[in-house]
């Protein structure tokens, strides 16, 4: 059986460039040699796409700029250059059969880069569009979720051009909503970048400002004295959902440097919840996974308020990292499936939803 030429597209115009890096990384070792052979696809900080065929022995932090990578245009007609054309004149020595998209944030996690692959026509691991799109955006993927009866956060949102002009309307609003502290997010990015906890109303205030750097929108939510849980989610029609951890972290709150770079940060796996309790949350992963029309992964981070017992899904992150110390394989590994197998199994799930796909009508029949 021919092997299969899978692309592992990193990087990024992102925030969270380096943290792409490190997953396909850690996905590039996962590939089995005897089924698949991996074609790194690296996106520099410039938008420039750059090819590293396998013979090329560069690891992914070392693709951007290499002279043994070749280089594309930037953005769009990179894209559709390099995986829409078959006709020999492609970045890429043939054609790819699947695509493990892994770029974190912005232009890989919103749905920009799935709508792609869709064009290409290519297989593409975990969430389609709408489902990619709606993760990222907090304050949508709430609102889906409350429709659905999952328990959430509440928040306050404001655009960032409203911010611009005056805060002062908005946040005496929040302040009759909700109590400090609070924590203010922009809406559309991941890894904790700008986010803060805030206690005053003159933090407040900066804090819009310095999430508003980062995004269209910023939200603004109460901060819940919590546990933060964490469960993985695998599948397509049938889902299943891990085996649940905890995040412990000696910051203020579970901010960039406690997940990436902080010895304090601990992963307690399985967490120790009650067994009715972890069931709940099992249960409300799947729920959440199905209501934002989620396919091949998740990871589903909840809150479990300290003094009430009382569960909410804070959000679903629809590309998780796979970092040495991310969550996502780390879940997976102790339900008893290894990194190399659930890298098998995201790409055949990304080749079923492909076969699919292919199977709809395209011409209307009367």
């Amino acid at each position: 059986m021919a092997k299969l030429r899978v692309g592992i597209i990193f990087g990024g115009r992102s925030t969270e460039h380096e943290v792409s890096v490190t997953s396909a990384t850690t996905i590039l070792h996962a590939l089995d040699p005897s089924r698949y052979v991996p074609v790194l696809i690296g996106v520099g900080h410039d938008g420039r796409w750059h090819v590293a065929e396998p013979e090329s022995r560069l690891l992914p932090e070392a693709v951007v700029g290499s002279a043994k990578a070749r280089t594309s245009f930037a953005g769009l007609r990179a894209g559709l250059e390099l995986l829409g054309r078959d006709d020999g004149r492609s970045a890429l020595a043939a054609p790819l059969d699947a695509v493990f998209p892994i770029i974190h944030g912005r232009g890989g996690e919103d749905g920009s880069l799935q709508g792609l692959l869709e064009l290409a026509g290519i297989p593409y691991v975990g969430c389609g569009v709408l489902a990619t799109a709606l993760c990222m955006d907090k304050v949508l993927q709430k609102a889906v979720l409350r429709d659905a009866g999952v328990p959430v956060v509440p928040c306050r949102e404001i655009s960032r051009s409203a911010a611009q002009l005056s805060t002062s309307d908005f946040v005496d609003a929040v302040e009759e909503a909700f109590a400090y502290p609070l924590f203010v997010k922009p809406t559309n990015t991941g890894s904790s970048v700008g986010v803060s906890k805030v206690r005053s109303r003159a933090h407040l205030v900066n804090a819009i400002k310095e999430a508003a750097r980062y995004d269209h929108d910023v939200l603004v939510e109460p901060g819940i004295d919590a546990r933060e849980i964490e469960c993985a989610v695998l599948g397509g029609h049938a889902p299943q959902a891990s085996v649940l951890g905890e995040i412990r972290y000696a910051s203020e709150f579970y901010d960039y440097e406690a997940k990436y770079a902080s010895e304090a940060t601990q992963l307690v796996i399985p967490a120790d919840v009650p067994a009715a309790q972890a069931e709940e949350m099992r249960a409300l992963a799947l729920a959440a996974f199905r209501a934002l029309k989620g396919w091949g992964m998740a990871r589903v981070d909840f809150f479990l308020e300290r003094h009430t017992g009382r569960v909410y899904l804070n959000e679903l992150n629809s590309l998780p990292g796979f970092t040495d110390g991310s969550m996502y394989p780390k879940l997976w590994e102790a339900t008893g499936i290894a990194l190399p197998e659930l890298v098998d199994r995201l790409i055949e799930l990304a080749l079923e939803r492909q076969r699919e796909t292919a199977s709809l009508e395209i011409r209307f029949r009367s």
